[in-house]
């Protein structure tokens, strides 16, 4: 099959992150199993970098990148798709369309129903009139939003909460499909020894690593876990463990690092700044609990990878990765902001080593038996057979 995947922007291995992650893996194993697969996305690489207009071949995925003129936040306005959308589209078997509100998905939709192509919608958890700029985001459906979600083949989901996002969109239960992402499962196959992580920064061997890994920004739950952290230190008296933040800063460093002065646990949280691929699985081995704590996080790689390398979990309730860990049962949910109850939670976690254990070997097991791209990837061709044929 000729299968065209359309994404606000790309980038590849490592340097994706997020959902581009996911189109990157999805788009590599469709290659695999002998498909044809294309790109359109803008040329934004992150920050002010730009790749030039054009297109490259990544591992026989051709990336068709073209100029943005206007960027605000996530939307990224590229007038020269409409010429190559207009000309090409036609040649191909399936569209994908990711993420919900931005141009390129306007585009390939025009032209999609234009030429009687099917397209499948993944919105990504991106659904949600939550957050920033919601009026914007109404009229934006108004115009666009609606239309998409109504000539779609078939919608992805992630979860069952985002069947219900979808389902008050107007999308019918039977157009909807649930795929869970997956993780490359190649990176976890033999898990490094223990220690490597500490000693590589400094942190004795008899302390427990609290562990959050991600973009330090407001959103991420940070604060949240702060205060918990603080509160398990000097209201429960729990000092044997160090709480450590890894990740770029994505605005709220100098914020978090403050809070964490205030609240006079400075000499125990450690800001790592971003993780090479290899420290980051040092660190998910070394840790004895990761949590992943945004209140509107869709859906999240870090909990399954840390999942495959036998750490616990604790993540925010009422979110898709909630009802992930639910089922594999590799670790907790806890309200949102419940201090309390966060605190108390990763007291029992740490304290409770036969606990500790069986949620990670419950993890490990959970994830290679169900989320390996190979696995997910025929879940995706089985859509698209069935659209192409309508």
């Amino acid at each position: 099959m000729r299968i065209l995947q359309v994404v606000p922007w790309f980038s590849t291995g490592k340097a994706a992150s997020g959902y581009v992650q996911v189109v990157y893996n999805i788009s590599r194993e469709l290659v695999k199993r002998g498909h044809e697969v294309e790109v359109y996305t803008s040329n934004f690489l992150g920050g002010k970098r730009k790749v030039k207009n054009g297109y490259i071949i990544i591992g026989q995925i051709k990336v068709n990148f073209f100029n943005y003129i206007v960027r605000h936040c996530g939307f990224f306005l590229t007038p020269s798709m409409i010429s190559a959308a207009r000309i090409n589209l036609k040649t191909f078997d399936v569209v994908h369309i990711h993420d919900f509100r931005n141009f390129q998905s306007i585009v390939a939709q025009y032209y999609a129903r234009k030429y009687c192509v099917s397209y499948v919608l993944q919105a990504h958890g991106s659904l949600s009139r939550i957050g920033s700029w919601q009026m914007v985001k109404w009229i934006y459906d108004a115009f666009f939003g609606y239309r998409l979600l109504k000539g779609a083949s078939k919608v992805i989901a992630l979860s069952n909460v985002e069947v219900e996002q979808y389902k008050a969109m107007g999308v019918p239960e039977e157009n909807i499909a649930i795929i869970p992402n997956g993780i490359d499962l190649s990176e976890y196959a033999e898990l490094l020894p223990k220690g490597a992580f500490k000693k590589k920064f400094n942190i004795p061997e008899d302390k427990k690593i609290i562990l959050y890994l991600g973009r330090i920004h407001k959103i991420k739950g940070i604060d949240f876990l702060i205060r918990a952290y603080a509160h398990l230190k000097n209201e429960m008296n729990f000092k044997d463990a160090t709480l450590v933040i890894a990740g770029p800063d994505d605005g709220y460093l100098s914020e978090a690092k403050s809070l964490v002065h205030n609240l006079g646990v400075s000499n125990l949280v450690m800001f790592t700044g971003l993780l090479s691929e290899k420290d980051k699985i040092k660190a998910y081995v070394d840790a004895s609990i990761v949590t992943y704590l945004g209140p509107f996080e869709p859906y999240g790689l870090v909990p399954l990878e840390a999942a495959a390398c036998e750490t616990p979990v604790i993540v925010t309730q009422g979110t898709p990765m909630a009802e992930i860990v639910n089922r594999g049962k590799f670790g907790f949910s806890v309200k949102y902001g419940d201090i309390i109850s966060l605190a108390s939670m990763i007291h029992r976690v740490l304290n409770d080593e036969e606990l500790a254990e069986n949620l990670g070997k419950n993890g490990r097991k959970y994830v290679l038996n169900n989320l390996g791209w190979d696995r997910i990837v025929e879940k995706y061709e089985q859509v698209y057979e069935e659209v192409a044929k309508c």
